[in-house]
């Protein structure tokens, strides 16, 4: 491209947007790239503050920031995502279908290392609806050398940055041990509580039962609800390390691999995650059934996509893992469980 003064331009074609902005009233471009200025142009675009112009000179191995904007938008889009149309050399990129957001994060800052370009994101690991913002792409300068670009492909590898994993229907049962609720002396408050955060997504609770502090008797509920086909076993009480709390033990005695006993994120420290065979078994603390949010919102989601979770899963949650109590929960749109 090359700069000329606006007054000169007059046949020429922008190679890049004009954008207008009068606060609080409009913000958008007057000219869009490729359009051919005219003499009635001119007067509009001194207004905007444009005595000069960068006009198009096609050379070769040099992109424009649409071009580029787009190839950025491919390193990133997957299934079940759309893109819009460059605009003032930018790309959004928005869920098309409810899911888990997944980001390769040490692909993404890869790219973002090399300059003069930038994908921005929103934090992965977290539910997305249908139209959700995900992400936005563009280049630094209005062109770029295309071997820049080329090389931003060889950052990103074969594979898109982001992917959607979509949350299929899951069957829970839920075991509620202690005694105070098995005897009647205080009303069971876990169930209502997990059945409140299991209804933001596509599950059927297939039943509760409420037993004494017995370790047979809850590891016999727990296997008793996997056989009848759970895809997801929840364990409320007897989570601390009382001599009376006996779900620890009773989600080992099943044979279920315990991946952690204990994660680095308050509310929910004392939180049990194992896997009998393919089926997650949790063992949810008893914050789950008083905050507002715990690490059991945090790791719900991912276990309703599929994902299988290791010790470094929840190890890395501690950064990011402490809740502020806010007033006003924001939740998800604060630093609780961001990494």
């Amino acid at each position: 491209m090359k700069l000329i003064r606006t007054e000169d331009a007059v046949g020429q074609v922008l190679c890049h947007d004009i954008t207008q902005i009068i606060p609080g009233v409009v913000k958008d471009a007057v000219f869009r790239k490729g359009h051919i200025i005219t003499k009635e142009d001119i007067p509009v675009l001194l207004s905007v503050g444009k005595e000069h112009l960068y006009v198009w000179e096609k050379k070769e191995g040099i992109l424009h920031e649409d071009e580029a904007a787009v190839i950025l938008r491919d390193l990133c889009i997957n299934d079940n995502m759309t893109a819009s149309e460059p605009k003032e050399g930018k790309i959004e990129i928005r869920a098309a279908a409810d899911g888990l957001l997944k980001i390769n994060s040490e692909k993404l800052r890869a790219v973002n290392g090399l300059g003069e370009m930038m994908i921005a994101t929103i934090h992965g690991n977290f539910p997305v609806k249908a139209g959700d913002r995900l992400a936005a792409t563009r280049i630094i300068p209005l062109v770029i050398e295309e071997e820049k670009m080329n090389r931003a492909k060889e950052a990103a590898g074969g594979e898109p940055l982001l992917k959607i994993l979509p949350m299929s229907h899951k069957k829970v049962g839920i075991v509620t041990t202690g005694s105070e609720v098995f005897k009647g002396r205080i009303q069971d408050a876990f169930g209502p509580a997990i059945r409140a955060k299991l209804a933001a997504y596509d599950t059927e609770v297939m039943g509760q039962v409420i037993l004494d502090d017995c370790q047979e008797d809850i590891s016999a509920a727990i296997l008793k609800f996997v056989r009848q086909d759970a895809d997801m076993v929840l364990c409320t009480g007897g989570m601390s390390v009382d001599p009376d709390d006996r779900t620890p033990g009773a989600i080992k005695a099943t044979g279920a691999d315990i991946v952690s006993y204990g994660a680095p994120v308050l509310p929910g420290a004392m939180f049990l995650l194992s896997y009998l065979g393919e089926i997650p078994v949790l063992g949810l603390p008893g914050c789950v059934m008083y905050a507002g949010r715990t690490v059991f919102d945090l790791v719900l989601p991912r276990v309703l996509a599929g994902e299988r979770l290791t010790k470094a899963d929840l190890d890395s949650y501690g950064e990011g893992g402490l809740c502020l109590n806010c007033e006003v929960c924001h939740f998800p749109n604060c630093g609780f469980g961001k990494q």
